[in-house]
């Protein structure tokens, strides 16, 4: 069976979640993975209205889409962030309330649990052809950041010493066990998407979350290369070693210089579509990312979830390049070989 396309609904909050389903159809989606925030997705309404659930999944029927993850990426920020005025943009007023750091992390905390309360309630909803996939992954998922207290001490000047680093990873393991207990309680899985400022951004650094969490099965990985890929990380390499964690794909490109720039690696504070930086995102199949590889290894990994494009480009009208992604993951998009091409000379 392919794999399902969606369109990530995070960027497109703007929009009324009845709109955004309608259009995405016409770009030639199969699915919505709905974002916390705007009137996509609300956890407290989705614990607390008993038609909640129903009404959002016969809006996703009667265009004729599905959905297979919901993300919280905003208030993840905020778990183990060093909070300032910053988050207030992204927080709700309930979270954010005076503004206290820790206070906003505490509430942000219980904010995911109830993340995966929601999720396992708006999944079990789902309609017969969505529980389907479901079990064939055998995960409901919810996408998201954990932010990091560490990622200040990124270039390790003045001298970091690994004791220093290590209270950040002690701090997250502090932090987001008793939120996957929830998550194990509900049968619902974390999928965090290694990024910059997360307490996963490269492979190094993912092993280490790892092991700060003793392995937890309810915590895996959202892939997406965009992220890694202007880092130098290989993004393939990385679904060789955590393929087993790959809980979700985000389908996303981004374009690097291979002869330098004004604006290097961290952005010379400048604004994404800057000319002159070093890298930027950009629509599928206008970057610099081997999709035919990661495919592979997605292939090599048995994932069979959905691929879904988080459409960024700073230089690009998003109603053409979301059209143009869908078409193009579904032409990337191959099965695995279902015998060997010399498999006529056995014996």
């Amino acid at each position: 069976m392919p794999r399902p396309v969606c369109l990530f609904t995070g960027q497109w909050a703007d929009l009324p979640l009845e709109t955004l389903a309608r259009l995405a159809k016409e770009f030639g989606y199969d699915g919505l993975e709905l974002a916390c925030w705007g009137d996509h997705f609300e956890v407290q309404r989705a614990l607390h209205e008993p038609d909640y659930c129903r009404r959002k999944w016969e809006l996703l029927q009667d265009a004729g889409l599905s959905s297979f993850a919901i993300s919280s990426h905003l208030v993840g920020q905020a778990t183990c962030d060093r909070i300032d005025q910053r988050h207030k943009a992204i927080l709700s007023d309930a979270i954010w309330g005076d503004g206290d750091p820790e206070g906003v992390r505490q509430r942000a905390a219980a904010e995911m649990k109830d993340t995966a309360r929601a999720a396992r309630r708006f999944f079990d909803a789902a309609p017969n052809a969505v529980q389907l996939v479901l079990q064939a992954t055998g995960r409901t998922v919810v996408n998201g950041f954990t932010g990091s207290s560490i990622w200040h001490l990124l270039y390790g000047f003045p001298p970091t010493d690994q004791a220093m680093l290590q209270e950040g990873y002690d701090d997250f393991a502090r932090r987001w066990k008793p939120i996957l207990e929830v998550f194990a309680e509900t049968r619902t899985h974390f999928a965090l998407e290694v990024h910059p400022t997360e307490i996963a951004f490269d492979i190094a650094t993912t092993h280490r979350a790892l092991k700060a969490l003793d392995h937890h099965p309810n915590f895996g990985i959202n892939f997406d290369p965009s992220h890694l890929g202007y880092q130098r990380v290989d993004y393939v390499q990385f679904l060789r070693e955590f393929g087993h964690r790959i809980f979700n794909v985000h389908m996303k490109d981004v374009w690097w210089s291979d002869t330098g720039a004004a604006a290097g690696v961290f952005g010379g504070n400048t604004d994404f579509g800057t000319d002159g930086r070093s890298w930027d995102f950009r629509s599928l199949g206008h970057g610099s990312v081997d999709f035919g590889a990661i495919v592979r290894q997605l292939n090599h990994a048995n994932y069979c979830g959905p691929l879904t494009v988080e459409w960024e480009d700073p230089g690009m009208a998003r109603e053409h390049g979301a059209t143009e992604a869908a078409a193009f993951v579904r032409q990337i998009d191959f099965p695995p070989a279902a015998q060997a091409f010399d498999a006529a000379f056995d014996r």
